[in-house]
This record gives C-alpha cells, structure tokens and sequence, in this order.
C-alpha cells in the first residue's frame, strides 16, 4: 500500500538532499569475442556492445521520467580486454580501446569500463602488453576506464605488477598533461577487485558473471547528513539506527530502478552497490556526514571511527533492502569528488597518512589523491603496496587511483571538472621506497586465506 509520507520524503530527499542513482551499469561478456585477428576481435567487441546496449540509454531516460528519480550515468562494463589481448599476440591492445570508444560513442554511454587486467598471481599472455598500453589508451579515448587487480587474500601481491604501474601511472599524467593529467582519473589499482561493481573507474565484468546483466550504483550522502542532522543529542548507537534506517530507504529506490530496467532491457537484475558516492555539490559529501556526528573537520582524530560507523551502518541497512547487494557497498572517500575532502585536504587536516587508516574500514580505498608530479614512480608504487596489503590482509576490497600533477607541487589544484571535481596537491612522505619496490616478486598470501 502507498505511503503518502514516503512518498514525499523521497521527492524531499530528490530534490533537496542531492538523492539520485548515480549509475545504471550494463555488464556485457566478450568472451565470444575472442579471435587471434585483432581486427576482428574489435569488430566483433563493437558489434556486441552496440546490440547489447543498443536500449541502455534510451530505458535509464524513460525510467528517469516514470519516476522522477535522476540517474547521473548509464554506463557499460565489460570483460577484462587483457583476456582477449592475449590471443592477438604481438598487436597492440589499444585498437581494443578504440574500439570500445566507438562503441561508447553509438551508445551514448558516459563510460566504458574493463580496459583491464588481473594479475594478482601473476602474468598471463597480454596481461603485460595491456598494462603497458593504458597510458596510451586513456590518451587517445575520453570515454574508457581502466583497472589492474594487482593483489588478493588468496594469492598476496604481485610486486612485479606493483613496481610496473607506479611508472604506468607517471606516464598516463604527462600523457595528458594538458588536460589536467586526467589519464590516472581513470585507472583503478586493485586488490580484490569485485567482479559486479558497477562504478567507474574500477568497473569490469567478471568472468564469472552472465552474459549480459544489469547493476546499479546508489548514492545519497546529502540524504544521510541531513537526517544526523536532525537528532544532535542522539548516541552513537542512536545514530547508527538511523542511518541503517535511511540506506534501506535510499537501497529500495535502487532495487525499483534496477529491477524495471533489468525487465526492460530483457537482461537479469545483478546488483545493487550501496556505496555512498559523494560528489563536488554542496550537501552530497560523505565528509559532512562525519562532521556531522560530531568532528570539527573530517581527518581529525575520531575519523577512523566515525567512518567505520557510517560503513557498517550502510552495509546493514542495505542488505536489508535488497537480496542482490553486491560490488563494493559501502562508503567512498574520492577527495577530490566530496566537497568535504576538498576542504579538510586544504587545510591540512586530512593527510595521505590518515586517508589510508581511514580506508581499512570504508568501501574502496586512496581514492582521486593528487600529488606532486615530481614523485618519484617507486614512491607511488609503494602507495599502491601499502593499500594492497590493507586489503589483502582484512579480506576486503582496497584501491588506489593517484594523480601525480605534472609541473604543479604542493598546494596547488588541479580540476578535473564535473562529477571528477578539483582537490589540492597533497604532500607526501620524501623518503625513500626504491630498494624495497625493486625487489620485486609476490608478497605471499596471509596464512588466514588458506580456508579450504
């Protein structure tokens, strides 16, 4: 039976709380794609996309005037394109780029995910040749992500891998260094990448998946923040039923979104992410909803666990609402997408050092940091250790995505514009990683994954 109530809490929350489902993820198999002619192979990767998601867009847009609910990005995520690179041996995998641009373009997607590769135990045929071509890929194509799984609890870390992307990375900024080094914007470091999430950059479709399904990605931290708001005296254990209360309301939405457009579009219903995507707008901040609990500025100390809260809060709240919660689910900390980052980064409050602790207890990881574009690639590699190891070690999903500023240093900005937003140059730690990221070889696996 219809609530009045509800329903016009939900077109409060719409319209005023910056509530949307951020994105309609389509997740396509390319494995029938495969063929040692790379020219084939791409024109059949083309063929399949564009027949796929030939209605994705036109259906989010119907779904959006049906209900009035915004839906920020249809977008598309396909299986990892190092499997295919490996049976065209010796030709450059950036025909494969170009051809999912071409694909995003006819679709009229906002983004194509699964320019990626998994070598999380080792390298495989095209793994190399693939992660070697990204910087060149995310130079000649506007629409495409990338994302390398470097590390998992079952396998360790690939140090090899490690080493190789810290310059990867490097490259990728002065590639396109005119465009505000956007190139690392769009590339996602992995360890234990999930193979249903439907966010960019980090999106690919796992090989365990269906041929073709459909998942959406929720958001609403100005929804979250705004109710807080409203019990100022409340405990915290108070304050953790409430948000569990508002993420089943904000996951329902998700599961009615998805659950149409799966029915319309003839495909399974996937998943629904519950992560809590903040963007640059005022009032959509995952920061706020920390300072909102009670911290002077997000990053002082209480941030770890007000976070942790905020997380388990979400997760339990939404799991409730949906029997098909899945991806990363959780809460985001990009800085320089959450207007609250941006601003506790630019005082000094919030350090790489502190946004790490924070990331052993939310959703992703070191997520859309800038730093100085004179950082040495053993330095970001090392980064990209560090947080691999938080991941590998708690059996959770850890990332980093960097972007070191070409010809900017510390305390100047780089923008990115739109949902990418702008976030200060943060300083980092000048000491030397160089000896122990060349040594190269695997971490082993923590003694807890072997559960067999």
């Amino acid at each position: 039976m219809l609530n009045t109530s509800d329903i016009l809490e939900t077109i409060r929350m719409i319209q005023d709380e910056c509530l949307d489902i951020r994105t309609i993820t389509m997740g396509i198999s390319l494995l029938d794609c495969i063929d040692s002619d790379i020219d084939r192979a791409c024109e059949k990767v083309y063929d399949k996309i564009t027949f796929s998601a030939r209605n994705l867009v036109k259906v989010g847009e119907q779904i959006e005037t049906e209900y009035g609910i915004p839906i920020i990005n249809k977008r598309i995520s396909v299986t990892p394109i190092a499997m295919l690179a490996s049976a065209c041996k010796g030709r450059n995998p950036v025909k494969f780029a170009k051809a999912l641009q071409r694909a995003a373009d006819t679709c009229g997607v906002n983004f194509i995910g699964g320019y990626s590769a998994l070598v999380q135990k080792g390298f495989s045929g095209g793994d190399l040749e693939l992660i070697r071509s990204i910087p060149e890929a995310l130079d000649v194509t506007t629409n495409i992500c990338s994302s390398v799984n470097i590390g998992s609890t079952r396998a360790g870390i690939n140090m090899d891998a490690v080493k190789e992307l810290g310059g990867i990375i490097i490259e990728s900024a002065k590639l396109t260094v005119d465009r505000q080094c956007n190139g690392p914007s769009k590339l996602v470091v992995f360890c234990n990448a999930p193979e249903d999430n439907p966010f960019m950059a980090g999106a690919f479709h796992g090989v365990g998946e269906a041929d073709c399904v459909l998942n959406v990605g929720v958001s609403g931290p100005g929804v979250v923040r705004s109710v807080i708001t409203r019990y100022p005296d409340a405990t915290l254990n108070e304050i953790a039923d409430v948000i569990k209360k508002t993420a089943f309301k904000i996951t329902r939405m998700g599961q009615l979104v998805g659950s149409r457009a799966s029915k319309m579009l003839d495909i399974p219903f996937g998943i629904v992410d519950l992560s809590l995507a903040p963007t640059p707008a005022v009032g959509d901040s995952v920061a706020h909803i920390l300072e909102g609990m009670g911290l002077e500025c997000c990053g002082t100390h209480g941030t770890t666990a007000a976070l942790a809260l905020l997380n388990d809060a979400v997760k339990k709240g939404g799991v409730m609402a949906s029997s098909n919660v899945g991806g990363l689910s959780g809460a985001f900390i990009p800085v320089s997408e959450d207007a609250g980052m941006i601003a506790a980064a630019e005082q000094g409050v919030l350090t790489l050092e502190k946004l790490e602790a924070m990331t052993a207890v939310c959703s992703v990881g070191l997520d859309m940091i800038v730093i100085p574009g004179d950082t040495p690639a053993e330095t970001i590699s090392a980064i990209i250790a560090d947080e691999a190891a938080i991941g590998m070690v708690n059996n959770k999903t850890t990332a980093v995505r960097v972007i070191p500023a070409i010809g900017k240093s510390e305390g100047e900005e780089l923008d990115f514009g739109g949902l990418f937003g702008r976030a200060p140059v943060m300083p980092i730690n000048r000491k030397s990683s160089a000896k122990f990221i060349n040594r190269g070889g695997r971490i082993p696996a923590p003694m807890h994954s072997l559960k067999n």
